[in-house]
């Protein structure tokens, strides 16, 4: 998966990989099938695909990472203009070569050097991206 696929999973959520496509969960882990099944309780109902999500509002970037720091106790990462504090705040590696990755797929051209010039670029068309695929971003983050 891209770096960008990373970080729009992590904001606007997995989506369901359909039935046949779930990673399969070992019995008497939480989740998955019981150790042996009880004869007083019933067999579990087969699993049903989730329905198709219809978005009905876009997802507000904004206020999905201000509640990802709050959960995290992480008040110190400046995400809102930080792409390396972004990715820390997701839980994505945030290394140069993971944002020079990353500069790849959104199509930087400049010195992939790890530059302030590059990571306020990146952080920048990380957002637009984001407003691009049907997030809510403030206009203070797309700079």
């Amino acid at each position: 998966m891209s770096i960008f696929g990373k970080i729009k999973d992590a904001i606007f959520g997995h989506k369901d990989p359909g039935l046949g496509n779930r990673p399969t969960i070992p019995a008497g882990m939480d989740g998955g099938p019981p150790l042996q099944p009880s004869a007083a309780s019933p067999a579990p109902a087969p699993a049903q695909p989730a329905p198709a999500a219809t978005p009905t509002q876009p997802v507000d970037v904004a206020q999905v990472l201000d509640d990802m720091s709050r959960e995290k106790g992480r008040p110190e990462l400046n995400y809102k203009s930080s792409i390396v504090d972004l990715m820390k705040l997701l839980g994505i590696d945030s290394s140069l070569e993971n944002r020079k990755s990353l500069a790849h797929e959104l199509g930087y051209t400049g010195a992939l050097d790890g530059s302030a010039e590059m990571n306020i670029w990146l952080h920048k068309a990380v957002m637009r991206s984001l407003g691009d695929q049907g997030g809510k971003v403030p206009a203070e983050m797309l700079g």
